[in-house]
C-alpha cells in the first residue's frame, strides 16, 4: 500500500477493547483525530543535506531489522533535532512508577519541552501507539514538570505518528496524520523543533 504524503489523513487500525480498558483503568480517555501541531518558522539550514543523504543511502540499506531502521532513519532525525534545539536525549530511559506503570522509553528528549519517542517493535505502528499511550500515562504520573500537554511520537523509521496527552483532562489523542521519511522530512522536523521549543 502506498502512503499519501505530507501528513495526509489515514484511518488507523482499530484498537482492541483491551487497550481501551487499560487506558480507562488508569483514569484516561483515548481518541483519534487530526491534530494541528505547531511548526517552527526557523530556517533549518541542514535539512536538505540530511534528506539527500537519506535518499542516497536508502537504495543500499536493508531496513528489515529494528536496528537498521533505528540507526539509519530514526537516529539521524533525532541528531538533527539536537542540532536545532540543543535538546538532551536519553536513550532507553527507564521509568518505574509502580508495578503496573514501568518500562523503557526508547528516546526521552528534553529541551524547553519534553518528547517521548518510541520505536515501534516489528514495524507495528499500532502496537507502538499502545506502548506510547501507556508510557505517556506513566510519564504523566512521574514528571515533575508541569507542562499541560505531554507529547509523544511513534516511529517505524520511515513513518512517524504523534500522540498527545492533555494532563488536566486526562485525554490521550492519536493524530490521524502520518509523516514519511524522507518525503515529509521537512514537515516532520518543523513539528519536532516547534514541540521541543514549546512554540
Amino acid at each position: 500500500m502506498s502512503l499519501p504524503s505530507q501528513g495526509a489523513k489515514l484511518l488507523s487500525f482499530p484498537h482492541t477493547a483491551r487497550f481501551y480498558e487499560i487506558i480507562e483503568y488508569f483514569g484516561y480517555k483515548f481518541q483519534l483525530q487530526s491534530l494541528t501541531l505547531p511548526t517552527t518558522q526557523q530556517n533549518l539550514e541542514r535539512l536538505t543535506d540530511l534528506k539527500n543523504r537519506i535518499e542516497e543511502s536508502l537504495p543500499y540499506i536493508s531496513l528489515t531489522s529494528e536496528t537498521a531502521r533505528r540507526e539509519f532513519l530514526i537516529a539521524p532525525v533525532i541528531m538533527e533535532l539536537i542540532h536545532y534545539t540543543h535538546a538532551k536525549v536519553r536513550v532507553e530511559y527507564g521509568l518505574n512508577i509502580n508495578n503496573q506503570l514501568k518500562g523503557v522509553i526508547d528516546y526521552y528528549i528534553k529541551a524547553d519541552n519534553q518528547l517521548l519517542v518510541i520505536e515501534a517493535k516489528n514495524a507495528d505502528l499500532e502496537r507502538g501507539i499502545v506502548q506510547l499511550a501507556v508510557e505517556l500515562i506513566a510519564f504523566d504520573n512521574w514528571s515533575p514538570i508541569d507542562n499541560p500537554i505531554l507529547y509523544g511520537a511513534v516511529s517505524i523509521g520511515n513513518i512517524w505518528q504523534f500522540v498527545i496527552l492533555h494532563r488536566e483532562s486526562k485525554e490521550i489523542t492519536q493524530d490521524l496524520n502520518l509523516y514519511r521519511v524522507p518525503n515529509d522530512l521537512e514537515t516532520l522536523m518543523k513539528i519536532l523543533v516547534a514541540l521541543m521549543k514549546n512554540l
